[in-house]
């Protein structure tokens, strides 16, 4: 008679799948809450105990881990003295196991979670069964996922699982026990302020396929943070539309990281993974008229992310436009109507809401960079006046706008802004007066009386004197070059304000 070890956290599907085990003559045992299900549904199971002779201990932290059991799921069927150890010692290989484990992630996932409970729900024995059965795959069956319970009764009503069948199988513990491992590891890591260890182990869990990559010749899946919180597009929840592709997952990141810079009404478009209208306002309809108004050319198939309800009349000006996404915390009755009129366009419901980030992690060839998120921030008191001339509080208002816009800039970054909106964004140039050109050339006759935005030091004066002769007013950079007396001393004959932030944001 094949034997089965059943002992599960996520019940889901287990008494229809023991049932049809026990039909199939199968000795079944099993342990603490699983035991007990199973014999309520009428499913024939004896304790773990019964076969190890020993009561579980320490309030079931010791039940599972014995010879008894380990002999049964590592003996080798092919070995003719594993089995005959297996039958001096009387004990009886088990064939089949399924087991998942605590549920560490829920667990920390609780706002309120302390350090002894996160510590209570390490499961011991229920990886060590699963790595123990998954080693000897070529003779035991492991299941990990109610996913494959219907699979594996189906190639059992016809005799047995092939090798690769329990091979596949055998993988995916391993994958599962590593998911559990690394997030254990992660949440110690935390809890000591740990933040160069000597490896790294990370973890995620898929949330789709994606029908292709940045191309169509590229494969792509979207996977997450597996105890993310907050406002991560993992998190949102999709009202109307087709899949998210990879681009638009990219483009959405961005829109979402950079409204969360604002806690006045804002608008962000975003277009391949530059912003190319920003707006804020008293109103979200007055936000992101003046994102749109921004550069009403590029906005045409883009990402648009509102950090407050979307309402009828914001609807209404999002209709008008071909856009891929929008994202917005809520969306009122009338302008969910209005918008699902769209085929195509994606509608996010997500909060904008600051989280705690996690490092950044960028791959390269055969590796992996890793650093802390950019949260850096300024403000008024944060600024050092480098010219004779100071920012009146306008101007003053909208060098702060401007800094939180170019910090999300691909580097070489430039932006020119304008009461309360962008005017104009030079990104991704292999030099900073090129990039300055661009973002000036965009804003045209608007840029007399703007202010503008760099993201980091200028080593020569020509960006300065680019932008006083487009009619710029003040300017806002990091400070720091060798040769800011050069820029500065522009800015003095010509009676314009620059301010240092001693703060630069590269973005690559």
């Amino acid at each position: 008679m094949p034997r089965a070890l059943i002992s599960v956290s996520d019940k889901t599907g287990i008494i229809p799948f023991a049932k049809e085990l026990a039909a199939m003559d199968y000795d079944i045992i099993s342990t603490g809450g699983t035991l007990k299900q199973l014999q309520e549904a009428g499913v024939p199971a004896a304790a773990v105990a019964d076969v190890t002779k020993f009561d579980e201990i320490m309030d079931g932290r010791v039940k599972t881990l014995h010879p008894a059991i380990h002999g049964g799921l590592l003996a080798r069927r092919d070995d003719e003295s594993h089995m005959q150890q297996l039958k001096e010692r009387n004990i009886t290989p088990i064939d089949l196991v399924v087991v998942n484990l605590y549920p560490f992630k829920n667990t920390i996932k609780n706002p309120d979670v302390t350090e002894a409970d996160a510590i209570e729900n390490i499961d011991i024995g229920g990886p060590t069964m699963l790595r123990s059965a998954a080693k000897n795959f070529a003779g035991v069956t492991v299941l990990v996922d109610p996913a494959d319970y219907e699979t594996t009764l189906a190639a059992l009503r016809e005799g047995e699982l092939s090798y690769e069948a329990k091979r596949r199988l055998a993988g995916k513990v391993f994958r599962h026990t590593a998911n559990y491992d690394a997030m254990i590891a992660g949440y110690l890591a935390e809890l000591n302020d740990e933040q160069d260890n000597e490896t790294l182990t990370l973890t995620y869990e898929k949330v789709q396929s994606l029908r292709y990559g940045e191309n169509p010749h590229q494969a792509a899946a979207f996977y997450k943070d597996p105890i993310v919180k907050g406002a991560s597009i993992a998190n949102a929840k999709q009202l109307h539309g087709k899949e998210l592709s990879y681009n638009n997952i990219q483009d959405a990141n961005a829109a979402l990281e950079i409204v969360m810079e604002f806690q006045e009404a804002a608008a962000v478009a975003v277009k391949h993974m530059n912003p190319c209208g920003v707006g804020i306002g008293e109103t979200i309809s007055d936000a992101f008229r003046k994102a749109f108004e921004a550069d009403s050319t590029s906005i045409f198939g883009g990402i648009v992310a509102l950090n407050r309800e979307v309402d009828k009349d914001t609807a209404l000006q999002l209709k008008e436009i071909f856009l891929e996404i929008v994202i917005a915390p809520s969306f009122t009755e009338e302008a969910l109507t209005l918008l699902t009129e769209k085929k195509n366009i994606r509608l996010l419901e997500l909060a904008a809401d600051k989280i705690e980030q996690p490092k950044k992690v960028v791959s390269v060839s055969g590796g992996l960079l890793v650093q802390d998120y950019d949260t850096g921030a300024v403000t008024e008191a944060d600024l050092t006046v480098a010219t004779n001339c100071k920012p009146t509080d306008e101007e003053l208002k909208n060098l702060l706008f401007a800094w939180k816009v170019v910090k999300h800039v691909k580097s070489n970054a430039i932006v020119v802004a304008k009461d309360d909106q962008t005017i104009g964004v030079g990104a991704g140039q292999m030099n900073r007066v090129g990039a300055a050109k661009i973002a000036l050339e965009q804003a045209g006759d608007k840029a007399a009386g703007s202010v503008l935005a760099s993201d980091a030091f200028f080593p020569m004066p020509d960006t300065v004197e680019a932008a006083i002769q487009a009619g710029v007013t003040a300017i806002i950079q990091p400070g720091g070059s060798k040769r800011d007396e050069d820029s500065i001393a522009v800015c003095n004959a010509h009676n314009i304000a620059m301010v240092f932030t001693e703060m630069r944001h590269f973005k690559h």
